[in-house]
């Protein structure tokens, strides 16, 4: 049985759990606003671009461009294009960033005072705003990050297990149904301008998470919501011919179908709209292709790396939506695995072995195009050139965290491969994020703790115990450090050299911070389990 027959008769079963169409989604700002949004982000008011995807209207959209454009006709005033965004919209603030920690209190104390700063209560609905309210309340990352985020608050959720706030937990989890029930998606994160893009498919690991502490009925009362993201990630499978894509799927031939990174959209993102105008000037390509690409880059996650450039270095290269890459598929290999376990409770064992089937087939085709003998390692593959994109990078062992084991076989690579992360990736501080400096926050010399914790349980998970334990030691060790020097958990750290900040990318450095706090209380409770 294919993948693709396995995806029409999901999506059959699926047909009456439609989101909300494209067309009616609530629009982002840079739609609302007009000519005044775009005057906004190319004048560079303010320093980051999110400031004022983010600001809340005073009065409608439609009041606002409408006073905009009669102020700029008056002859008889003087305008201030700061002074009338001033006037009209209240601008945000980031609470979390001016937290002042005790200097009495330990890493963990702090984290723990850290939740109730970054916990969000429900929203209330404003318009104009680009805020997506939720019905329960969240934890956001911090700083800039004003709202939840999709696969950030994985790793969020593990510290929050640690604290033992299992009803926060569960708030988070019902916020994420809540998304994918109305718009049929998880977005990026609850902001009108994330809509057209959805992050790494951590849901099901979430609920996983929340049934461990709360019993096997959690996995039925989540299980309509995780088919209906499936179902969101596979679209369009059933109808494809060999070499073609459509949105997030891609026939690979051999009735094989794997996934990519994609968004809706191909205008520049609201949150960086100056940044992604530049990048595509310094093209020789077509504007919506790149556009393109730095959407789906953001829809990884890893906005920006090298991964996604083809000379390893100039990101308006870009080539994302090209790629298949090989987290996003081993998390998809997660998924389906969940699906099967969920339906094997509910005692549905012909559609578990449907789920089983689709993870045992993608697995087949991630060995095959995604582990390159040469490198001894999982890397991305460029399907558009049937090639490795060889970029030796720790997304190259998720495969580790879900893959099932074959006669030894996952065990005789993961040793193959933890040669090659103790010889190219593990840094002082943990592992690095690339073996390119680019500049760009998602490459070396900068560690991430979501890719220190997947690198962690894959290794661990696949006999490598040794290597998992020091590099677990390693990133909470350096957590450690940066708090006694700081008082502040950062979004993400310099691992090679420790007295120097991380860096990078198009946005200063951000404190708080929900990953960094989940991983380092989960680290330290694995670290101290018996082998």
């Amino acid at each position: 049985m294919d993948l693709r027959f396995i995806s029409n008769i999901v999506a059959g079963m699926l047909l009456s759990m439609g989101g909300m169409a494209q067309d009616s989604l609530p629009k982002s700002p840079d739609l609302l606003y007009a000519e005044l949004f775009s005057d906004v982000q190319l004048a560079r008011i303010f320093p980051d671009g999110k400031t004022f995807a983010d600001a809340i209207p005073v009065m409608s959209p439609e009041e606002i461009v409408l006073a905009y454009r009669k102020a700029q006709k008056n002859p008889e005033t003087k305008f201030s294009l700061t002074q009338f965004v001033r006037n009209y919209f209240i601008l945000p603030d980031s609470t979390a960033s001016v937290f002042q920690s005790n200097p009495n209190h330990s890493i963990t104390e702090h984290i723990q005072e850290l939740w109730k700063v970054l916990k969000r209560e429900k929203d209330t609905a404003i318009k104009g705003s680009s805020l997506l309210p939720l019905p329960h309340p969240y934890i956001v990352p911090g700083g800039r990050f004003r709202e939840i985020y999709y696969w950030d608050s994985y790793f969020t959720l593990l510290g929050l297990k640690e604290s033992r706030e299992y009803e926060l937990m569960e708030n988070m989890i019902d916020n994420f149904a809540y998304l994918i029930n109305t718009y049929g998606h998880i977005p990026n994160g609850n902001r009108t301008y994330y809509l057209s893009r959805s992050q790494p498919p951590f849901f099901s690991l979430m609920v996983e998470l929340l049934a461990s502490v709360k019993g096997d009925q959690v996995i039925l009362q989540y299980l309509p919501s995780m088919e209906k993201e499936y179902r969101y990630w596979m679209e369009g499978a059933g109808n494809l011919k060999k070499g073609q894509a459509f949105k997030r799927v891609v026939s690979m031939g051999n009735e094989s179908i794997l996934n990519r990174y994609w968004d809706e959209s191909a205008t520049p993102r609201p949150e960086s709209y100056k940044e992604d105008i530049e990048t595509a000037k310094k093209s020789t390509r077509n504007k919506t292709s790149v556009f393109q690409h730095l959407r789906a880059g953001a829809a990884s996650g890893w906005d920006f790396s090298s991964r996604w450039l083809p000379d390893g270095k100039t990101l308006s290269t870009i080539e994302t939506a090209d790629i298949i890459p090989v987290d996003l598929n081993s998390l998809l290999v997660g998924v389906e695995n969940s699906l099967a376990r969920a339906y094997k409770i509910a005692k549905e064992d012909s559609i578990s072995m449907l789920y089983e089937t689709a993870a045992e087939k993608r697995q087949q085709s991630i060995e095959k195009y995604c582990w390159s003998r040469e490198l001894k390692f999982y890397t991305d593959y460029n399907f558009k050139k049937a090639t490795l994109t060889k970029q030796i990078t720790p997304a190259g062992l998720f495969p580790f965290v879900f893959f099932s084991h074959k006669q030894g076989y996952l065990s005789l690579i993961a040793r193959q491969a933890a040669v090659v992360v103790q010889e190219k990736l593990l840094q002082p501080g943990g592992l690095q994020t690339s073996l390119q400096t680019t500049g760009e926050q998602w490459d070396a010399p900068n560690g991430w703790a979501p890719l220190q914790w997947m690198a962690v349980m894959g290794l661990a998970r696949s006999g490598q115990i040794g290597l998992a334990k020091e590099i677990a030691q390693r990133w909470t060790r350096l957590n450690e450090k940066v708090y006694k020097e700081t008082g502040k958990l950062m979004e993400k750290y310099n691992v090679v050299d420790l007295t120097l900040p991380a860096g990078g990318g198009e946005y200063k450095a951000q404190d708080g911070f929900g990953w960094t706090n989940g991983v380092y209380l989960a680290m330290i409770a694995w670290l101290k389990q018996p082998v």
